[in-house]
């Protein structure tokens, strides 16, 4: 009517806090999860890699086949024990009247590492070795470990010991070579075999099966068990192999159950 105002409501423009509550309703009515699928995914994922992580977990290495460089101070007398040298054979260079040593082992790192076995004295063992102008004399101890240290296949020979007459400025590896060669080397020149032995192989992992690093003669001590895969596993399915499956298998039918509810 002429003069009359209509007052008119507007209604409040929120298009987006509008949609964005839409979407929740039907979020949470499609949903059984308490939460976006694609977190319901990536739970999963993680469960699958911790279970997986887990069944490798036995199969851990227990250390690395190689052979350790060992030196013994005051060696002439053999009145000292052996200590883990800190330097590589290649660069080492002894003095006359020092005695040094190479085990065959299988170890984690020095501290668990088994030194050389047998006598260790200078006097003995370069007895017949009779001192040279612009020489000098080095005894070495050579033990190439356990059976059951040794790699698939090979059996250790018996420790032995030599008197290297080599000149004044060489080192401990050519020492050894002029004793105990053939030596075989890497391309990193990681000192892989001593007179042949082992016959292949160089710092490998190896896989803990429990045995151990033992000083037991190497003739007399028993071969590692023939039971099992070579890599030292048991062969068969473990645990974590079907706990992944069944997460696996969970994930799978989350998925197509989604999908589902999409369509629908």
């Amino acid at each position: 009517m002429p003069g009359r105002r209509y007052r008119c409501r507007v209604p409040a423009q929120r298009p987006y806090e509008e949609a964005a509550a839409v979407i929740r309703r039907r979020t949470s009515l499609a949903s059984p999860f308490p939460f976006p699928f694609p977190f319901l995914f990536l739970f999963l994922l993680v469960s699958v890699l911790v279970l997986v992580v887990g069944a490798a977990d036995p199969a851990r290495a227990a250390g690395y086949r190689y052979w350790s460089f060992w030196e013994r101070d005051g060696g002439r007398d053999g009145g000292s024990a052996w200590t883990y040298a800190t330097q590589g054979p290649s660069t080492a260079r002894p003095s006359d009247g020092d005695v040094q040593g190479f085990r065959f082992t299988v170890s984690q790192d020095a501290d668990d590492a088994a030194g050389p076995r047998g006598a260790a004295d200078f006097a003995s063992l370069c007895a017949r070795t009779s001192p040279r102008e612009g020489h000098k004399r080095v005894a070495l101890v050579i033990d190439f470990g356990t059976a059951a240290d040794a790699p698939s296949g090979e059996t250790p020979p018996a420790p032995r010991t030599a008197c290297a007459r080599v000149p004044e400025n060489a080192t401990t590896a050519d020492a050894l070579a002029a004793v105990a060669g053939p030596l075989r080397y890497d391309t990193n020149a990681l000192l892989c075999a001593i007179a042949d032995y082992p016959e292949k192989g160089c710092g490998e992992p190896v896989p803990d099966t429990g045995a151990g690093t033992s000083d037991e003669d190497p003739q007399t001590s028993a071969p590692a068990s023939a039971s099992g895969s070579e890599d030292g596993s048991s062969g068969g399915p473990s645990l974590g192999l079907f706990a992944g499956a069944g997460v696996v298998a969970l994930l799978g039918a989350a998925a197509v159950w989604q999908a589902r509810r999409r369509r629908g």
